[in-house]
């Protein structure tokens, strides 16, 4: 029996997913790769199919959806092997901090254009000289009246370029622990003070815009603060059990793409005489990593039935994240060598894969940070 049991309509909406990804994203992908930036038009475009935000409560534009959409939406675009529609950072990472902390004056103003792709949204916590160690951010907010005013430099923030609004962590310099002294507020694109900095060029996820940001003297309305002061810290913890496992989503989603399309290739692929999927070596390379991709599979649709269920399973999604994207990797090297020559070449799927697998080991708390976590947690 599956662990997850998805519904007609679940099923109905991947069809869906797919056929418009197939028809509406794939053709323009090369486009977007070389161009370094997907279009904000591309995002509108999926707001319109009701593809964004599914999550978000039906008063504030979205459909009220279940979990699994998002786990389909993010199966489905990682399948399109681009980086640039993250649809996960957007609907399943930062928007989630409006609807669950936001006042409903801000949910009001901000979740529809969520929604409906009229606006892009990004995370900025990481800093030039703070990533793992968020109570360490420099950034300040300090009050003003019925404003704060926000003097910082964010940096690796993904839609950096392309966000029309952007959920900033920043610190409160009288608060006597870093830990209390950090709060989120929006900060919306235009705001005096807020300035979007040079893109950043990676070694994957092209067509994934990633820029630093900078502010200085930007004033924004204590009312744009999300929670009561002094919770931001806790706000960033309790949802990066979800982030987390959505990049777990994507790295099992990722592997199983990446062997899909090596076993065709393996069975096209003609050497002294017979397709490459005739040889053992290659026969015991797919086989093994097909048994690694279940493992995770399953592992990992475990946790998304006891994340649905509200479980607290920090500790086995640090464990799923570590492992998951160790394993993508794997994956992709083992994919690529089977390609041979053909594997290094841009033309072939599996160069973009290879090169877009490797930041899920860094990015949302890395590996090795992950492993810190689950060993606090085990008593170590």
């Amino acid at each position: 029996m599956e662990i997850i049991q998805y519904t007609e309509e679940h099923k109905m909406f991947r069809d869906s997913v797919r056929k418009y990804l197939e028809n509406e994203v794939v053709p323009h992908i090369e486009e977007w790769e070389k161009a370094g930036i997907t279009p904000k038009s591309a995002w509108k475009k999926l707001g319109d199919q009701g593809f964004l935000c599914m999550n978000v409560p039906e008063e504030y534009g979205g459909l009220g959806a279940d979990f699994l959409y998002s786990v389909i939406m993010t199966e489905e675009m990682t399948r399109t092997n681009h980086s640039g529609l993250c649809t996960a950072l957007h609907s399943d990472v930062v928007v989630p901090y409006i609807t669950t902390f936001g006042s409903e004056e801000l949910k009001k103003k901000y979740l529809p254009g969520c929604v409906s792709g009229d606006t892009i949204s990004a995370v900025a916590m990481t800093e030039p000289n703070t990533g793992s160690d968020l109570a360490a951010i420099k950034t300040t907010a300090v009050e003003d009246g019925d404003d704060v005013i926000i003097n910082g430099q964010k940096n690796f923030i993904s839609n950096g370029i392309n966000c029309g609004l952007c959920i900033v962590a920043a610190r409160d310099p009288k608060a006597d622990s870093p830990y209390s002294a950090i709060d989120l507020y929006v900060v919306e694109e235009g705001t005096p003070g807020f300035e979007k900095g040079k893109q950043i060029e990676k070694i994957g996820w092209h067509s994934q815009d990633t820029a630093e940001l900078y502010f200085t003297d930007c004033r924004v309305p204590i009312a744009n603060r999300l929670g009561a002061k002094g919770t931001g810290f806790l706000h960033l913890m309790a949802k990066l059990q979800q982030e987390r496992l959505m990049v777990a989503i994507g790295a099992v989603a990722a592997a199983e793409y990446m062997l899909d399309i090596t076993i065709d290739y393996c069975k096209e692929r003609t050497v002294f005489g017979k397709p490459i999927s005739k040889f053992q070596h290659s026969q015991f390379e797919i086989v093994e990593m097909a048994t690694e991709i279940k493992l995770g599979r399953t592992f990992l649709d475990k946790l998304i039935v006891e994340h649905i269920e509200g479980k607290n399973v920090v500790v086995e999604v640090s464990m799923a994240k570590y492992w998951t994207t160790e394993m993508a990797n794997r994956v992709a090297d083992r994919c690529l060598q089977l390609y041979g020559g053909y594997g290094y070449c841009e033309e072939y799927p599996i160069a973009r894969a290879w090169r877009d697998i490797r930041v899920t080991r860094i990015f949302a708390g890395t590996n090795e940070i992950m492993k810190q976590i689950a060993a606090r947690f085990m008593g170590l």
